[in-house]
């Protein structure tokens, strides 16, 4: 018998085909699958990634709606970070989505490049706190290991993965990917 990748199990587990071991006398400890819409962010000053999928027991998962939102080089700070708001608030007025997943800031050398992805960050943030909003943030090498497998996976991989789990061909940009994923390691590890 082949042995099942563990991107092959994540999706059974999301499906929910995949069954708990029966233990005698004993409590089931596998925890119910994650129903309901997420919004999941790739935070970027240039190319925030939005996602919103959703989850049901029994079913593949659907993606909803994603977009790049795209900021020119030139444009100033605090009309990308408008940009990134807007985006963020459009997404929540049309679905509703309960839960917004983002990932969060990763180290970096550099102090500028820290405090710009923060604003980006916190423009996504403060769109989802003032619609009231439960806001879950998730390290990279997180989202990775939930979604791929590998903490250390490339973009591509990610990528690769997230049109697997959604069991669709048409490629999505690696923000669109990156923001999807954000909303599947949700999923995946979200506890009630």
């Amino acid at each position: 018998m082949a042995r099942a990748s563990v991107r092959q199990l994540w999706k059974a587990r999301l499906e929910g085909r995949l069954a708990p071991k029966e233990w005698p006398d004993a409590p089931s400890l596998q925890r119910p699958p994650f129903r309901g819409r997420v919004l999941g962010i790739d935070p970027s000053l240039r190319g925030t990634g939005l996602a919103l999928v959703e989850f049901a027991p029994g079913r593949p998962a659907v993606l909803l709606r994603c977009e790049t939102v795209r900021a020119p080089a030139k444009q100033p700070l605090a009309r990308c970070l408008g940009e990134i708001h807007r985006a963020v608030e459009r997404f929540l007025a049309d679905f509703d989505p309960p839960h917004v997943a983002l990932e969060q800031t990763i180290y970096v050398q550099n102090f500028q490049t820290a405090q710009i992805l923060g604003a980006a960050r916190g423009a996504a943030i403060a769109a989802a706190a003032l619609r009231g909003k439960a806001v879950f943030e998730y390290p990279p090498l997180r989202v990775k290991q939930a979604v791929v497998g590998r903490g250390h996976a490339s973009k591509e991989q990610v990528a690769r993965t997230v049109m697997t789990l959604l069991g669709h061909g048409r490629p999505l940009a690696l923000d669109e990917a990156d923001a999807a994923a954000v909303a599947f390691c949700h999923a995946f590890t979200w506890r009630p």
